[in-house]
């Protein structure tokens, strides 16, 4: 008997606290909770449908589109909490919606960063599969992103991203007391010469995740900081979101096509307009 123990497999799930009701195909997952009502502000419409601890809820609509966002918290432990019990009501399609540390020279405060793939600086998910295994974007989603950012005119850059599981030691920041941890200082200097784009905490769990389970996922994250430059302001983070919603309804295109062309995976040959 489990009691009142908690139960991965019921309907409502034991975090989220949401059923496949509750939910659309396509979620974007935002960190920071209160970055929900920037990402609804985008929609026509939405309702809340569950907020217990850092997981908060809505699902609406945009261009008739049904899109669904739920926040997963700092890091990917609970990122991948969110994706687990996403799954199991039947989502099958994530996009994080964040923000992030640029390492490159050229990338400006305020740019977007839409991931094709991430190093997997986190141990969330080294527990799922061996450590060489990619954490990469579904390119549906990549190119999705991509037509929604060049439909909006915003900057934006495509790349590789880093995935860390500590905002401070883990990204080559000092800690309490001018703290250092061990290889911090040729940290960023590495990450840049493989041409890494930028760090931020959830992307390659989320990524790998959906890889293991079939799913779709990609990134796009807003420029708070550049590392390079030194610069620091939070800025873009509606871009972002406005750029996910977008895509959102440019996937659910992307699909009826394939449907109609009777066609496994979308293809350039296959036209959005």
């Amino acid at each position: 008997m489990t009691g009142d123990s908690e139960d991965p497999n019921a309907d409502v799930q034991y975090h989220l606290e949401v059923s496949g009701a509750d939910m659309a195909d396509t979620v974007l997952l935002p960190g920071n909770p209160e970055r929900l009502e920037k990402i609804v502000a985008h929609w026509d419409d939405h309702e809340i449908r569950a907020h217990h601890r850092e997981y908060r809820t809505a699902t609406g609509t945009y261009e008739d589109t049904p899109i669904s966002v739920t926040s997963t918290g700092i890091g990917s432990p609970s990122a991948a909490i969110a994706v687990e019990e996403l799954a199991r009501v039947g989502c099958e399609t994530f996009i994080r919606v964040g923000s992030c540390g640029a390492i490159q020279a050229d990338m400006d405060v305020g740019d977007l960063v839409i991931s094709t793939g991430a190093v997997r600086q986190e141990g969330t998910s080294d527990e799922y599969v061996r450590e060489d295994y990619p954490a990469s974007a579904d390119y549906e989603v990549v190119s999705a992103l991509v037509a929604a950012a060049e439909r909006l005119g915003y900057d934006y850059h495509t790349g590789i991203t880093m995935s860390a599981d500590s905002f401070y030691a883990g990204q080559g920041r000092p800690g309490y007391d001018e703290f250092e941890a061990a290889g911090a200082d040729d940290l960023i200097d590495e990450l840049v010469e493989a041409n890494v784009k930028n760090i931020e905490m959830e992307a390659s769990a989320i990524f790998t995740l959906a890889n293991i389970y079939g799913l779709r996922a990609g990134a796009v994250c807003s420029v708070y900081a550049n590392r390079q430059t030194g610069e620091f302001r939070t800025e873009g983070e509606s871009r972002a979101a406005e750029t996910a919603t977008l895509a959102t309804h440019l996937l659910a295109r992307m699909d009826a096509i394939k449907r109609e062309a009777g066609a496994d995976r979308w293809h350039p040959g296959l036209s959005l307009e």
